[in-house]
């Protein structure tokens, strides 16, 4: 079936309810699956996408062509492209995974009673896991490999643009899955492009324990008005960069120059610059480098006057993520007005203050609301592999259960294991 043929409605529901029974199954079993099989299983992924990269590749190049034909922007292109880079950073990030420690079974807590109860909060899978995301096909394998290494199932469904190159990744899964004596259905793609298979998903609440989505306002909204189940919601990345009036010059200008120009179509790019109207003296150098590296740069009156290099930024412009290289430029008085502004404009994402005023720094750290918040860093480090965590499904913007990087131990739940000694509660 070509990825842009559509299932008949009846035929579509009963394979995604199939698909729905063989996940919970495949989660029974997984659940159970010491970790030598699943390191097994993620290893053997590992070395089928390595294998079988030109597969990979050619897969890619049609999806690549495709978008093309849609006129997708410079920005979603290089989110859908797989290079041979990106390709061997998949088979990395699945061995990393396979060499973190498996959180399935840990002991979080271990109390006992004055009645001699003896009670353990324990680690648990979650389930089954849905995962809806844009663009980028390197996610199949993450979020795959995570869910697999937490004893969950996974559902996926990447964005229709990226159709040939995830079903060409999860046949590598697959690989790997049937190489450890694992389900192959602990990890699925959904069947078909149409839109109508993430409804469904959505309401299969008797298959499917958890929502994860990444990507646009739109994608979101749709998943929190109809999901069943719960949500981990990924909410796209308008992240800030504040330079204080105490930055070094010179950090601050090659920190903001790679928050916003590392590469521009990650959730992690800064796409707000707030400078200091009591370092206005940087600004012609936060400029300089990033014109220079071919961005363009809108402002607020304040900044227009001070650079004509700055175009006018208009109001949509401040809660906008471009994931381009573009970025908003406003001068903001102190580290107060900072604050505010992050907390009305920005996503609860990732956000930087630049300073060596230990006092300010600490102010932004404690009052600014999001998942991350960093201190002379670039943005770009909202990464679950840069934080050590081996991979990430995504930076959840929520505050229940998982807040940030949402790597294996956030795809666990817990449950209570008590044990006695003949005691009846009277």
């Amino acid at each position: 079936m070509s990825a842009v043929e559509h299932l008949d409605a009846p035929d579509l529901e009963a394979q995604m309810m199939a698909l729905g029974r063989a996940a919970r199954e495949a989660a029974h079993v997984l659940g159970l699956a010491g970790r030598a099989a699943k390191d097994a299983a993620l290893n053997a992924a590992a070395a089928a996408i390595r294998d079988r990269a030109a597969e990979l590749m050619a897969a890619n190049a049609a999806d690549m062509a495709v978008g093309r034909d849609k006129g997708l922007t410079a920005a979603l292109l290089d989110r859908l492209e797989l290079t041979p880079e990106r390709i061997e950073g998949m088979t990395e990030g699945l061995e990393s995974i396979a060499a973190f420690k498996d959180p399935v079974g840990d002991v979080v807590a271990a109390w006992e009673r004055p009645n001699g109860l003896k009670i353990e909060r324990v680690r648990v899978p979650l389930g089954v896991i849905g995962v809806i995301y844009e663009s980028r096909p390197n996610v199949t394998a993450d979020a795959g490999g995570l869910c697999l290494k937490a004893g969950n199932a996974a559902v996926l469904r990447g964005g229709s643009e990226s159709f040939n190159s995830s079903r060409a990744i999860v046949a590598c899964l697959h690989d790997g899955l049937a190489a450890a004596g694992l389900p192959e259905a602990a990890v699925q793609l959904l069947p078909t492009t149409d839109r109508a298979a993430v409804g469904l998903l959505l309401q299969m609440s008797e298959y499917v324990d958890v929502i994860v989505p990444r990507g646009g306002k739109s994608l979101i909204a749709r998943v929190q008005a109809e999901a069943r189940m719960p949500v981990f919601a990924h909410l796209e990345g308008l992240c800030h960069t504040y330079v204080h009036a105490s930055a070094d010059p010179a950090m601050a200008r090659a920190i903001v120059v790679n928050a916003k120009m590392r590469r521009t179509s990650i959730c992690g790019a800064t796409e707000t610059v707030l400078l200091d109207r009591a370092a206005t003296d940087l600004l012609p150098g936060l400029v300089d480098d990033l014109v220079a590296a071919g961005c363009e740069v809108r402002g607020d009156a304040a900044a227009q006057g001070l650079d004509p290099r700055v175009t006018p930024a208009s109001d949509a412009d401040w809660t906008t993520e471009y994931l381009d290289a573009i970025v908003s430029l406003k001068l903001v008085d102190g580290v107060a007005e900072a604050v505010d502004w992050v907390n009305h404009h920005g996503s609860s994402h990732t956000d930087a203050i630049v300073a060596t005023d230990a006092a300010a720094a600490e102010t932004f750290l404690r009052e600014v609301d999001s998942a991350i918040v960093l201190h002379n860093a670039s943005t770009q480090y909202a990464d679950g592999g840069e934080f050590g965590m081996g991979a990430e499904i995504g930076i959840s913007t929520g505050k229940m259960h998982a807040r940030g990087p949402v790597g294996v131990e956030e795809l666990t739940s817990y449950k209570y294991i008590v044990r006695g000694s003949g005691q009846a509660r009277p």
